[in-house]
């Protein structure tokens, strides 16, 4: 048997495709030597492992990966296998060394695979990267995480409310300093260039550095000047590189080597008049942090608690406590911005509003389009403005926490005022009223003279022109939002149903490797990751949930 291919590059679809064909998954194996008469009886029913030994060629069957091989050529590892052990990695928190030797020496793994023969034969960790490679090449990367939603979905078990949340994911790299960064950029640069290009590139530098080796060049970092001197050399060196490569043709490797480049030295440095080079006294919005992972990012979970890396959003179902759907995002990107992601199916049913006859549970049948409302559950991250607009032109029961205005020093915050937007009016609580001016991000409200002499003034303002009000863009959103979540029975629902994704939440990064910290680099790797670790936190539920195959399709046992 084939178990993987030596140097190709797997992340090129049609390299990926040569020289080997689907393998297939045995289904006979000795009844002597079987798992299955072991692990029966020590192994729990209700347990992943025992989920996927039932059910694991309804799965994950070979031929759901069929599209991933060549039609001839050498058998690879069966995909299901691979699949299996995939799942089983992530529920684990296994490394790629570790999760083979798992399947080699632990008898539930192989009894997980459909209860292979004790000395089934293992492969090598490559076997792993190549599979992950192929996915992430292919039109349906994350098709393990949906055919498990799948599943839950014909069992019955995917109502129509969804909780929403994110969580912190520590990038596999070490955030880089300005020097290191700038330097470990050129170095990026020249490795990608040919032999030729990279001779004419060197000759334009000055530093005596031959940017061969990794880390931070020498200097004595207790002297100011020496520091600044090293920043400037190091920054026209850059500066040479970039210039005698604008406006060539280039391959695409170097042109992205070239973009991080001018990316890093644009971010950290600001030119004096002098024309020396120095570190700009600000943070760039979207900097980057290291040019191993150049999609990692400075993030806040709290205004308390910083983090480099990666946010990873789910939305749960409360009721079932199974992840419906995933993503990705930069550490700084905003919770807000992830949910016409995460919502994308059930935004694109409102759109399209049929209403079909709901298959019984359980059948093998397409689930229809569901004609119940769907309900959104998020805390404050989610009450943006812009948020439940989308969630209100989608007719979604909003179940989002907006945030109080609020001013400083105890002051009249803006929902002490009267804004009557069809009149296009503020009135302030001592009465007076002011006409709304339309400016770029809504409109704003000048209270000027009729401050001076208000006996409410102190309460109100201190600035000697007088009290203004800004009113946003979806300022009726708001406050609709806020006239919704005062309602007793509102607040009673929002607390006994948005906990519940903590908790799930506490399921995906309970495990070291692999939880909180990511195991691969780059965006594409990491939200492919998070989803497969979804799959296998969703799997283990299923089990929990007796979640089976029968004639008339998947049935739960909710009993």
């Amino acid at each position: 048997m084939f178990f993987g291919l030596r140097g190709l590059a797997p992340s090129d679809p049609q390299v990926m495709l040569e020289g080997m064909s689907l393998g297939l998954t045995p289904t006979q194996t000795d009844v002597f030597t079987t798992t299955t008469g072991f692990c029966e009886g020590r192994v729990s029913p209700d347990s992943i492992y025992g989920l996927l030994h039932r059910e694991c060629f309804r799965l994950f069957p070979d031929e759901m990966f069929a599209d991933l091989f060549a039609d001839s050529g050498r058998n690879c590892v069966p995909p299901m296998i691979v699949a299996v052990v995939m799942v089983l990695q992530r529920f684990e928190g296994c490394s790629d060394r570790e999760a083979v030797d798992r399947f080699a020496f632990d008898a539930r793994w192989k009894y997980a695979a459909g209860g292979l023969s004790f000395d089934y034969p293992s492969f090598v960790h490559t076997v792993l990267v190549d599979m992950r490679a192929r996915l992430q090449a292919s039109e349906h990367p994350d098709r393990i995480f949906e055919a498990v939603v799948d599943v839950a979905k014909r069992a019955g078990l995917v109502g129509r409310r969804r909780v929403l949340d994110s969580t912190s994911l520590y990038d596999a790299v070490a955030t880089m300093d300005t020097v290191t960064l700038i330097r470990s950029a050129i170095r990026g640069l020249l490795a990608a260039c040919d032999s030729d290009l990279e001779a004419e590139l060197r000759g334009l530098l000055a530093r005596d550095d031959d940017y061969a080796t990794a880390g931070k060049p020498v200097c004595d970092w207790e002297d100011r000047e020496a520091r600044e001197q090293l920043i400037d050399a190091l920054a026209k060196d850059a500066r040479a590189l970039l210039g005698a490569l604008d406006g060539r043709k280039l391959p695409d490797g170097v042109s992205k080597a070239m973009v991080l480049l001018a990316a890093v030295v644009g971010q950290d440095l600001d030119e004096g008049e002098d024309g020396v080079f120095r570190i700009a006294r600000r943070v760039a919005k979207d900097r980057i942090i290291s040019t191993v992972d150049p999609d990692a990012r400075h993030g806040h979970k709290t205004s308390a608690r910083g983090f480099d890396g990666y946010k990873g959003h789910v939305a749960v179902d409360p009721d079932s406590e199974l992840i419906v759907s995933t993503t990705v995002t930069a550490g700084n990107v905003g919770d807000g911005q992830a949910v016409d992601t995460l919502l994308a199916d059930e935004l694109a049913q409102a759109d399209d509003p049929s209403s079909d006859e709901e298959p019984p549970a359980g059948s093998d049948q397409p689930p229809a389009t569901p004609t119940e409302p769907l309900s959104v559950y998020g805390d404050s991250a989610y009450g943006a403005g812009s948020v439940l607009d989308t969630l209100e032109q989608a007719d979604v029961e909003i179940m989002c926490k907006v945030q109080a205005p609020n001013a400083p020093g105890g002051r009249f915050a803006k929902d002490a005022f009267d804004i009557d937007l069809d009149a296009g009016t503020v009135t302030c609580p001592a009465g007076q009223t002011a006409p709304l001016r339309q400016i770029k991000d809504g409109h704003i409200a000048h209270f000027a003279a009729a401050c001076q002499g208000c006996p409410l003034a102190e309460r109100c303002t201190t600035s000697p022109s007088g009290r203004s009000i800004h009113v946003g863009v979806y300022e009726q959103q708001l406050a609709r939002a806020r006239a919704r979540q005062t309602d007793p029975a509102w607040k009673a629902d929002y607390t006994a149903t948005r906990p519940k994704v903590e908790r799930k939440i506490s399921h995906l990064m309970r495990r070291r490797h692999g939880g909180r910290r990511a195991r691969v680099r780059g965006h594409s790797k990491v939200d492919a990751d998070f989803s497969l670790l979804a799959a296998a936190v969703n799997l283990a539920r299923l089990a929990t949930l007796g979640v089976t195959h029968h004639t008339g399709g998947w049935v739960a046992n909710t009993a």
